[in-house]
């Protein structure tokens, strides 16, 4: 049974609804899956992280580190290094596994979200977080009482589509930002406690969509995206990132 209550429709009809203009369009001048725009430059990721490595400091360590600031070490990078030399150091940072050096998995990832946050025109995006894809989780009509063991990530991942779709993103944005609060001990950013209390009441449920979400099972997630309109949507899923894993970060970073 859906735990999406008429008692949670009718708040929720009170509430804005997602702007219906224009759709989400592509970035032009993308190449590739995923690239980041950089010194005049469209670099695929493994380009992104190997110019982030050779920046990377103790900077790196600074928690909460924005796109903006990560897009700023980047371009320094790039202007630094010019086309030759970028086409250099990827070729050697190309042989350097993740699991034997931490630094290099972590530009890896950086990388990703650099490209994810340029998808779209016009907008920002980032990957959902855990705990806006639980609260969308346990608004969709997912029942499985069941482990982990055997469960379909593309099922999970319908499902998640389904309960962020009954809500309004900014509506969603809160609820999981509460969620982090509650099951991660995360700070909530956006005050979403009320609303977290209202339409999710079954903590139960909520902790078992939470560790479904964060267990091993590589669930596909879509994007979040802010317009420089200042509206909030959901977009398309990306492609997995490094390790064929989707980020599913506790904290919104944009």
């Amino acid at each position: 049974m859906s735990a999406f209550t008429q008692q949670a429709r009718a708040l929720l009809a009170q509430m804005p609804a997602d702007p219906h203009g224009a759709p989400l369009v592509r970035r032009a001048g993308a190449t590739g899956v995923l690239s980041v725009p950089v010194a005049g430059m469209e670099l695929c990721r493994e380009e992104t992280a190997a110019a982030l490595f050779e920046v990377y400091s103790d900077e790196y360590g600074l928690p909460g580190m924005t796109t903006d600031t990560l897009y700023d070490l980047l371009g320094a990078a790039a202007f630094e290094l010019g086309p030759a030399g970028l086409l250099e150091v990827t070729e050697a940072f190309s042989e350097l596994e993740s699991a034997e050096f931490p630094e290099v998995g972590t530009c890896r990832w950086y990388a990703y979200r650099l490209a994810v946050s340029f998808w779209y025109q016009g907008a920002r995006s980032r990957p959902m977080t855990a705990g806006e894809a639980a609260a969308a989780l346990y608004l969709s009509d997912y029942a499985r009482h069941a482990g982990s063991h055997g469960i379909d990530p593309r099922h999970l991942a319908r499902h998640v589509r389904q309960g962020a779709g009954r809500v309004p993103t900014a509506a969603l944005l809160r609820l999981g930002s509460a969620v982090g609060a509650d099951l991660a001990r995360v700070p909530d950013q956006r005050g979403g406690g009320w609303l977290y209390r209202r339409l999710m009441p079954d903590r139960q449920r909520a902790r078992r969509c939470f560790d479904l979400i964060r267990s091993s099972i590589p669930v596909p997630l879509p994007l979040m995206v802010r317009t420089d309109d200042g509206d909030y949507l959901t977009g398309a899923t990306p492609p997995p990132g490094p390790g064929n894993r989707w980020a599913r970060p506790l904290r919104a970073q944009w």
